[in-house]
């Protein structure tokens, strides 16, 4: 999981099992595929929200669109590659699975847009301001 994510934990003040706890996002530039998975099966698992509002999210970052109650801040630059290995391309049957691995957390359009084009650039990242993942139906951060 990464350092930073760990460090931005943050836990709402009332105390009640209303309350969610949520997880403040920075800037995050993605990890492995796996690592990632059992992160977010972790926090969903614990009722636990995701605020994403840092400067970027990157790679494996983006899946945390697909939880619920997650909100990002319009200025986040989300940045989507498809799955390899070292950076390079993993064969195609490897590539079509993790690739709708990483699909299924990401909302719709966003989900056929990545597994159309997103998924298709291995080196480098298609950049999508957090505005635009807004208007994909993926709701604003509320600043407080």
């Amino acid at each position: 999981m990464c350092l930073l994510a760990v460090a931005a934990m943050m836990y709402s003040t009332n105390v009640g099992a209303q309350t969610p706890r949520y997880l403040v996002v920075g800037n995050d530039r993605g990890g492995y595929l796996h690592d990632r998975l059992l992160e977010l099966e972790n926090l969903e698992r614990n009722g636990v929200q995701v605020r994403i509002r840092g400067r970027v999210c990157f790679s494996t970052c983006t899946m945390f669109l697909g939880l619920p109650g997650t909100c990002v801040d319009p200025d986040t630059i989300f940045g989507f590659h498809g799955p390899s290995r070292g950076g390079r391309r993993l064969p195609q049957k490897d590539f079509d699975y993790f690739s709708r691995v990483m699909a299924d957390y990401y909302p719709e359009p966003l989900k056929s847009w990545f597994m159309d084009k997103g998924r298709n650039r291995i080196t480098g990242v298609y950049r999508i301001k957090g505005s635009e993942i807004i208007q994909m139906g993926v709701p604003a951060c509320q600043t407080a």
